[in-house]
């Protein structure tokens, strides 16, 4: 007895020493790269240059687009972001001295760009994007901060979050900072261009296109070795297609031109920018320097080729194919093309349209369910729009137009089902 009582505490100490190891190295993780942090905050009006070049890096990063409510204050924060783990509140980043960062400095600004930790020493969640935004240089976090401070103060309170348990402990954040997250900085490659390592800097960093257009496991970590190889954007049902990938929306074999145009206009004869691309493309991109554009253009053409193997893809039967067919003549006929040879800048050939043939049919059964609306754009005022047939189709007959589409005028994708349809209605 008094053995297997002295195993036990053996046991139980070895236990508790590893457990302790354990915490020990989750708060290692947690702080590690960090430099003291300085509570001074400047006073007087940030330089006009310095404002200007934030004002320009905010649209880059497009941070109105989280940190403002539709109908409040420009970054007063309140917008309710899902996610798969609760609701995230993004948070007031005016001026307020009470709600916002009015009593930051540039040290706790940059800590949470580069660190993901607030100024009273809280972990952030990554519906912020730092694991990104840790890419971002200290003088570009300067510049952003000297522009937030330069805002109107918006007195509005920030909700807390609405997450289940154990999302929402501290504790449960730090373990997944630990296994997913390291600050990092961008560091040029040799061997590339000026141009190319600018590209670089603003996908992977400030533009955070990682975010969207990577897979995700389940823990909502974004999967780094798969660098922008597409991913199903949690909540909202749209793909965000590879840009690796030729056969979704890689542009290696576009030109410079045609990319920039992309990004600046939001449509060129290849396609259009809609869902949360068209957003991005009205907020953020159409605002950017064209060097800037050219840049990212020359990054997203040089990315390698992913040629993931395609499965046979299963077709649709006859009776389905022939109800899509006669769906196609009496709704989408007349805009696309009776051959889905498309009707001008406005109407997009759908024979061949990588939203068409890609493997994921989720955009365009979204586009039918919901409608495609281009952004509107200085290049593109007046952009035509799909309307949605949501509401006049039924599942079974958005699935048999859809697998009509793909599978029709060379498009060799597979067949849509009515369960696809309802998992993006």
């Amino acid at each position: 007895m008094r053995a297997f009582h002295s195993r036990w505490v053996q046991a139980f100490t070895l236990l508790a020493v590893l457990a302790l190891a354990a915490a020990a190295l989750v708060a290692w993780l947690n702080v590690r790269g960090e430099a003291p942090v300085g509570d001074a905050v400047p006073a007087g009006v940030p330089a006009v240059e310095r404002v200007q070049r934030g004002a320009y890096l905010a649209k880059a990063g497009n941070c109105a687009a989280c940190h403002t409510a539709r109908g409040g204050a420009a970054f007063a924060g309140g917008k309710a972001i899902e996610t798969p783990f609760g609701t995230v509140f993004a948070s007031n980043i005016t001026p307020d001295a009470e709600h916002g960062i009015g009593k930051w400095s540039a040290d706790h600004f940059w800590r949470a760009m580069h660190h993901g930790r607030s100024r009273d020493g809280r972990l952030l969640y990554p519906a912020f994007p730092y694991p990104d935004y840790t890419l971002v240089t200290r003088e570009d976090s300067d510049a952003l901060y000297a522009f937030l401070r330069s805002q109107p103060a918006a007195r509005l309170a920030n909700r807390p979050h609405d997450l289940r348990f154990p999302y929402n402990s501290q504790l449960a954040l730090a373990v997944w900072r630990a296994l997913f997250f390291s600050p990092g900085e961008f560091e040029a490659q040799a061997d590339k261009s000026a141009e190319w390592n600018r590209g670089a800097y603003l996908v992977r960093g400030l533009g955070h296109c990682q975010a969207c257009h990577a897979p995700r496991n389940a823990f909502g970590a974004t999967n780094d070795k798969l660098e922008l190889s597409g991913g199903l954007i949690p909540m909202q049902n749209w793909y965000a297609p590879s840009l690796a990938s030729p056969a979704e929306a890689g542009v290696q074999g576009w030109t410079k031109p045609e990319i920039v145009r992309l990004l600046k206009d939001g449509q060129t004869a290849g396609g259009a920018a809609m869902g949360p691309m068209a957003e991005v493309v009205f907020r953020s991109t159409q605002h950017l320097d064209e060097a800037d554009l050219d840049a990212m253009a020359t990054f997203l053409r040089e990315l390698p080729r992913q040629r993931p193997p395609a499965p046979e893809p299963a077709k649709a039967d006859g009776a389905v194919l022939a109800l899509g067919a006669r769906l196609y003549k009496a709704q989408c006929a007349e805009c696309h093309g009776e051959r889905g040879e498309g009707n001008g800048p406005g109407y997009p050939a759908l024979a061949g349209h990588r939203t068409a043939t890609m493997p994921s049919s989720t955009n365009l059964v979204k586009v039918i369910l919901s409608g495609g609306f281009p952004p509107t754009t200085g290049g593109n005022p007046r952009p035509y729009g799909m309307p949605p047939f949501g509401q006049s189709l039924t599942n079974a007959e958005i699935a048999a137009v859809a697998s009509f589409v793909r599978g029709s005028w060379g498009n060799n994708a597979g067949a849509v089902t009515e369960l696809d349809v309802n998992r993006v209605r």
